[in-house]
């Protein structure tokens, strides 16, 4: 097997065992072909399947280094071809997968941006209830803030997976992974009023009535990620504000509300459907900040000034 027919079945494997995304199989793709033109440039294999020992793996983080890549750029390259070898090691095709035998640099920590609670409240204030793209604005933000969904999950949302009996919906998540989250009372509410009226004036502006997107365009058709990001803009524009927001944004404010509010980190793993705990644990984080804050400032002898004598 020469390179092309290796990376070619990689990438087939990602599309249809994993279902990644397009644009996360493009950037697997590019960080392999980045990989093999440096062992044929600096000549230090023959090919992909031809390494030998953990050498070539080391010269290539000091490579990417050299380019000052951030840590993080270069730990998304080394998973990328940590994975690639994986497929490699377990169809036969190499013997060692010598990437898990070197370390990538670390990232530093990064805090998940949030957004403040008064501002959420002047974005929901700020949607008009009583027209279809206005209450449909209402519930994109009662699901991305009240049940933590990325946004790809939102607009892929469909009528039957909403459970109105039970308070839940069925979201399908990163790598096909379904998980159940929890709406309360007056989301349900919101989103049942949505369906059975202004949904249905949406739908009817498109020519596909057989659409079962929860989310539907201006034009009737299915809502887009970049639509999202659009609404949120508008929604901000329209509060007379210029603060920054990503759909993203609300899922990071969700998880780290239900951490403050006392919820255990378990539960906001499921929620958030995170395969690690891990990837949940940094918003233990967050919320130690803000009780920290909470005690320098309640705490008779942590807030107490210092006195001249």
């Amino acid at each position: 097997m020469n390179d092309t027919e290796a990376i070619a079945k990689f990438m087939d494997y990602l599309a249809n065992v994993k279902y990644y995304s397009s644009n996360t199989v493009i950037s697997y793709h590019k960080d392999l072909l980045e990989f093999s033109e440096f062992i044929h440039s600096e000549r230090m294999a023959a090919g992909l399947l031809q390494i030998r020992n953990n050498r070539v793996c080391k010269n290539y983080i000091s490579y990417l280094s050299s380019l000052n890549l951030a840590s993080t750029s270069i730990n998304r390259k080394l998973s990328s071809l940590r994975s690639f070898y994986d497929f490699l090691l377990k169809n036969g095709e190499v013997s060692t997968n010598y990437f898990d035998e070197v370390e990538a640099p670390k990232a530093p920590k990064r805090l998940p941006k949030m957004i403040k609670e008064s501002e959420i409240e002047m974005l929901f204030n700020v949607c008009d209830q009583n027209t279809p793209l206005g209450l449909r604005n209402y519930c994109i933000l009662e699901v991305l803030y009240g049940c933590g969904l990325r946004v790809s999950e939102l607009c892929s949302l469909e009528i039957k997976d909403i459970d109105f009996n039970n308070l839940s919906i069925v979201v399908h998540g990163k790598g096909s992974k379904d998980r159940v989250v929890i709406m309360f009372e007056d989301m349900a509410k919101d989103l049942r009023r949505y369906l059975s009226t202004y949904r249905l004036d949406l739908l009817y502006l498109s020519n596909d009535h057989e659409n079962r997107h929860v989310f539907l365009n201006k034009n009737g058709t299915t809502l887009t990620p970049r639509g999202v990001r659009v609404i949120l803009n508008k929604l901000i524009a329209d509060c007379g504000e210029t603060f920054h927001l990503s759909p993203h944004m609300l899922r990071h404010s969700f998880a780290t509300a239900l951490l403050n509010n006392g919820a255990d980190l378990r539960s906001v793993q499921e929620l958030l459907g995170h395969e690690n705990l891990s990837t949940t644990q940094i918003y233990t984080h967050v919320s130690f900040e803000s009780v920290r804050k909470s005690y320098e400032l309640s705490h008779p002898r942590a807030s107490k000034k210092e006195t001249k004598e």
